[in-house]
């Protein structure tokens, strides 16, 4: 059987289900090969930028490995803008639901409120209050998230930096995504305790 038989789950007997599990299984080994592909999307248009976001994302990488951030942090930094090109007014939102089941929570809340935290070096030629960010001074991750910003996000659009080439940091997105989702996949149940 290559595809399940049913029109509705009603219909749906555990031999689809147990063909289901195993082609998603599949699916979700595979997503560092697919999440690696839409990075690349970002290789288009600058956006008025001095560097796409392409390279904007490996630049901010980089710095996070040269600064000593752990493989986790790294593959944030990586793959914090990756929501751009589908979603540019939450981005961040998109990245960090990518994210969020093979990091710590910490981090995944670092990357989903980084386009706030980010305005703190641009939010006052819009007229918005740069130190926005303040309001979670005292939440865990705030200082992480400030770093993360300060430090190597918007710092990473010199056309000049020496930035190392998307193949350095594949083995990272390997590692970090094909880490077992937090909570787990669920398990089949066996035959027996279906009857």
């Amino acid at each position: 059987m290559k595809q399940a038989r049913f029109r509705h789950f009603g219909e749906a007997q555990r031999d689809d289900w147990a063909l289901i599990d195993n082609r998603f299984r599949d699916y979700v080994a595979d997503a560092p090969r697919r999440v690696l592909g839409h990075l690349h999307r970002l290789a288009g248009d600058h956006h008025g930028y001095p560097v796409n976001r392409y390279e904007h994302s490996l630049q901010t990488a980089t710095r996070a490995l040269r600064d000593g951030a752990d493989e986790e942090m790294i593959v944030c930094a990586l793959l914090h803008d990756i929501g751009d090109e589908l979603a540019p007014a939450n981005h961040a939102e998109i990245a960090a639901a990518i994210l969020e089941p093979f990091v710590d929570p910490l981090n995944a809340w670092m990357i989903r409120h980084h386009e706030l935290f980010q305005g703190y070096h641009y939010r006052h030629f819009f007229g918005q209050d740069p130190l926005a960010r303040e309001q979670y001074r005292d939440h865990p991750a705030y200082e992480r998230t400030v770093r993360f910003c300060d430090h190597w996000d918007q710092a990473s659009f010199d056309p000049d930096y020496d930035t190392l080439p998307l193949e350095h940091f594949v083995p990272m997105v390997e590692r970090v995504l094909g880490r077992t989702p937090h909570g787990g996949l669920p398990e089949p149940l066996p035959e027996e305790a279906l009857r």
